[in-house]
């Protein structure tokens, strides 16, 4: 897929930030991309950038109107169809990483084809996979893993390529999910895949590479979360990892969406252990990443310290501390 930016975030009426994280994502990583926001009354997200329609953005040099709303399910709402619309008439092309494909609201196709405009659905992959054999294959792979949706895995993993470049280890981010996808310009939205086949595309996503080449694998959901733990360990099977991080969000009683609480990190390192060793038996733990967003900075040190001291393994926030404990870690035990 080629999207072209410069990008107009359309923000719908997210209920708060963490229901806009696809367009929180491209901000965050892809800031020269992000030309507008457009929202719609009563969104609770707020991007900082320009509120514009889809003709002023096109004004300014937009070329494609990102959705970047993730919602249950990944619907396409009725009351977005009319503002899809009119960015295609703006001379917009749209892209979605929502399940639902754009075609599915009446006369989005057709308006597409008659402005000569493209539409894209990045959650949905645009070739076959195989299943998973679970082969070894050379190089070496790193897997962010969480404790529930929605903690920072895909943000720990940019940060983790991040690092490893800067430092001039090989590597390549792979991007399991549609904001992944988004930032990276390429990967397969993992929870699309038909089930029998999840392993077999993480395989293909991960491939053979160089011996001190990483693969930094974007994490999806939760091995303890009854809603997506099926995905999570077919991604895990696949990813085929040497070493995971464990992402959490401190502050929260259950998991998004369901009332089941929280797995202590611990519970997380062990389950992933005894899970992976199937198509990984060396697989192990290198770090905790905490996203510490809704902490001060005596709570963030409180917290980083507590986790490291319990868990013996280097604690970081990727965003606020960065994650070279990670990558000093990672050296030091000889991976």
């Amino acid at each position: 897929m080629q999207i072209e930016p410069p990008y107009l975030l359309f923000l719908g009426d997210a209920h708060d930030a963490l229901a806009a994280k696809t367009a929180y994502g491209i901000l965050d990583w892809r800031r020269d991309w992000c030309l507008a926001q457009l929202r719609l009354a009563g969104c609770q997200a707020d991007l900082g950038l320009p509120d514009m329609t889809s003709a002023q953005a096109a004004a300014a040099g937009a070329k494609t109107m990102v959705i970047g709303v993730v919602n249950a399910g990944g619907v396409l709402p009725d009351s977005w169809r009319e503002v899809i619309l009119s960015a295609l008439d703006a001379g917009l092309d749209v892209a979605s990483g929502l399940h639902a494909k754009l075609a599915s609201l009446p006369g989005v196709a057709e308006r597409a084809a008659a402005r000569g405009r493209r539409l894209f659905d990045v959650r949905h992959p645009t070739q076959s996979f195989s299943i998973g054999k679970g082969a070894k294959r050379a190089g070496k792979r790193l897997l962010t893993v969480g404790t529930d949706c929605s903690v920072g895995k895909k943000y720990c993993a940019l940060a983790i390529a991040k690092e490893m470049s800067a430092r001039d280890i090989p590597c390549d981010f792979r991007a399991t999910g549609q904001t992944g996808i988004l930032i990276a310009g390429g990967g397969v939205a993992i929870d699309a895949v038909v089930a029998d086949f999840i392993a077999g595309a993480a395989e293909w996503l991960s491939p053979d590479n160089a011996p001190d080449h990483w693969d930094v694998i974007e994490g999806q959901g939760s091995l303890f979360h009854p809603s997506f733990a099926g995905v999570t360990l077919g991604l895990l099977h696949g990813s085929q990892p040497d070493a995971f991080v464990v992402c959490h969000e401190p502050t929260r009683k259950t998991m998004r969406g369901v009332d089941h609480p929280l797995p202590d990190i611990q519970d997380v390192i062990d389950m992933t252990v005894a899970q992976g060793k199937l198509t990984s038996p060396q697989i192990q733990c290198v770090g905790i990443a905490i996203n510490t967003a809704a902490l001060d900075d005596e709570g963030r040190k409180r917290v980083l310290g507590s986790a490291s001291e319990s868990y013996g393994y280097p604690a970081v926030d990727p965003i606020k501390t960065g994650v070279g404990a990670i990558i000093d870690h990672i050296k030091k035990i000889g991976l």
